[in-house]
């Protein structure tokens, strides 16, 4: 009876649970149709709008997620431990990128879309044709170059972008460390491919980006010293890990061999090449030597500046724009009392002591406070200007040792859109006497607030826009905004003192001669040293 029961019981017990199965089989399906059915229902609801933004975004991210370098620029580590493939065959991969992207993006209804999306759609419609058409002109720059050539970036993304928070990051930048071989190999690969159509830096670059290709390889572990660039900054920020004396002595003999085995053949088949390469380099500064040179010099006017301004219009502008300027200096110089002629003016301003700073590290640390105090009391001058302001904070920071003698007078580098890196000044103190005091209001305000670190630490941190423009640019836009942000604080009573005024001025000024001296250089066929004497 007991053995019954408990088969009756069981049977009821089993029926039970089938049927609690076959119900609860029941509602996940609907349950899975209903959320089915309303993101199909979402997407139908979805505006033309809201598609175009999407597809937009899908665009930028693709191309992000082939990007290592772009993510960690962007606070993202999803390949933190490799380097972009700058291989050719990469890229004619991302040229049929751009071609697939096109016309993606040619299938959306413009004439559906709300004032603000469309403007998104035709910028990246020509952003992406611009992109395919400039393929064309891939191998007319020069890699490296005594500015900023990739041999430079190499250290400086290490150190500026590549954080190490955990033991994983400091692995990723061990990988990097010794990936780099491989990076310069594909860099040395683009200038043989450049030196075969003929287009070789001028002359003057070679002993520039070849001293400070050297330079990486000084010091620890590469030789006697103190530690090397990278492995100082590798050190420094293994240090700040929460981790045991052993691991940390472990990582850092790992990056060690990874510089040895790594960097060192990199820079070293690198510094081989170039210097082959500087005998067969000549003292023709201008793009018209390259094939089609003049041709490309018009594409690059077209791009840098949107408009269809010819380099003759560009040269007279400068040229106006420089008689403008000189005008204003002359009521400052007859202001502070200096008797003579502006060139004369020029050359007391260029050699008297009292507008410079000692050229050691206190005269250095003295700069940087004072850049510092600048960028502060124009922060708290903001709110009677802006109604935005950015949330991203701003550092000052001399410009590295390694790539200082070669790098701009100054240059600004945007934060990470999470906030795990603020954006950066940069002022390059390697000769004092090329930093006047008179210029560092000017300086600050352009790189800094209200310049460069407003204008595009609020652009990423908008809403409503797609990711292509909150971390795309336009040089005319950007550097427009820079020069009129040397302006703004004038109208507001800044630049009491004269030579103060006289250092915006003279900044506004350099910009000007660029005018007259880049076109004169690329399609006058002037020499370096006529554009040095104008």
């Amino acid at each position: 009876m007991m053995f019954k029961k408990s088969l009756v019981l069981l049977a009821i017990t089993s029926s039970l649970l089938t049927a609690c199965s076959e119900q609860a089989t029941t509602q996940s399906t609907n349950k899975a149709s209903k959320e089915e059915t309303a993101q199909i229902s979402s997407v139908k609801t979805m505006s033309a709008s809201e598609k175009a933004n999407q597809l937009f975004d899908a665009i930028f991210d693709e191309g992000v997620a082939r990007s290592p370098m772009m993510q960690t620029y962007l606070g993202i580590k999803t390949d933190y431990d490799k380097w972009d493939d700058i291989s050719e065959e990469n890229s004619n991969k991302e040229l049929a990128f751009a071609q697939a992207n096109l016309k993606r993006v040619k299938t959306i209804d413009s004439s559906a879309l709300d004032e603000q999306t469309l403007i998104s759609y035709h910028l990246l419609v020509q952003n992406l044709e611009n992109e395919i058409a400039d393929h064309k002109w891939r191998f007319h720059t020069y890699p490296v170059n005594q500015m900023h050539g990739l041999h430079s970036r190499v250290p400086a993304f290490l150190i500026n972008q590549h954080s190490i928070k955990t033991v994983k990051e400091a692995r990723d930048y061990i990988a990097r460390v010794q990936g780099a071989k491989h990076f310069l190999e594909q860099l040395t690969v683009q200038l043989k491919l450049r030196e075969e159509l003929g287009i070789i830096a001028p002359k003057f670059v070679f002993a520039h980006v070849i001293r400070d290709s050297k330079n990486i390889l000084v010091g620890a572990p590469f030789g006697e010293g103190k530690d090397s660039t990278i492995l100082a900054d590798f050190t420094k920020k293994v240090n700040k890990l929460e981790i045991s004396t052993d691991e940390k002595s472990t990582l850092i003999a790992d990056v060690e061999s990874a510089l040895i085995s790594g960097i060192k053949p990199g820079y070293e088949q690198l510094v081989s090449y170039l210097q082959v390469l500087e005998t067969k380099a000549d003292d023709r500064d201008g793009a018209w030597k390259f094939p089609e040179g003049e041709a490309f010099f018009k594409n690059a006017l077209q791009r840098t500046t949107t408009t269809d301004l010819s380099a003759e219009d560009i040269h007279q502008t400068g040229l106006s724009e420089v008689a403008r300027i000189h005008a204003e200096m002359r009521m400052i110089m007859e202001k502070v009392g200096y008797e003579g002629e502006l060139a004369e003016f020029f050359e007391f301003m260029r050699t008297d002591k009292q507008f410079y700073y000692a050229g050691n590290d206190e005269g250095r640390q003295q700069y940087l406070n004072k850049a510092v105090g600048l960028i502060d009391e124009m922060k708290g001058r903001l709110d009677s200007l802006f109604l935005t302001k950015p949330k991203a904070e701003l550092k000052v920071k001399a410009v590295e040792a390694f790539r200082e003698k070669s790098a701009g007078k100054a240059f600004y580098q945007q934060p990470a859109p999470d906030g795990s890196r603020p954006g950066v000044y940069y002022a390059n103190l390697y000769d004092m006497e090329a930093m006047p005091s008179y210029q560092m209001a000017a300086l600050a305000y352009h790189e800094g607030i209200p310049g460069h670190h407003m204008q595009l630490a609020i652009k990423q941190e908008l809403t409503g826009i797609p990711k292509f423009r909150k971390f795309g640019g336009y040089t005319a836009h950007t550097e427009g905004w820079g020069l009129y942000s040397e302006m703004i604080p004038k109208e507001i009573g800044l630049y009491q003192d004269p030579y103060s005024d006289f250092g915006r001025l003279a900044m506004e000024l350099w910009r000007a001669c660029r005018l007259v001296v880049d076109t004169g250089i690329h399609t006058q066929k002037w020499t370096r040293e006529q554009g040095i004497e104008y």
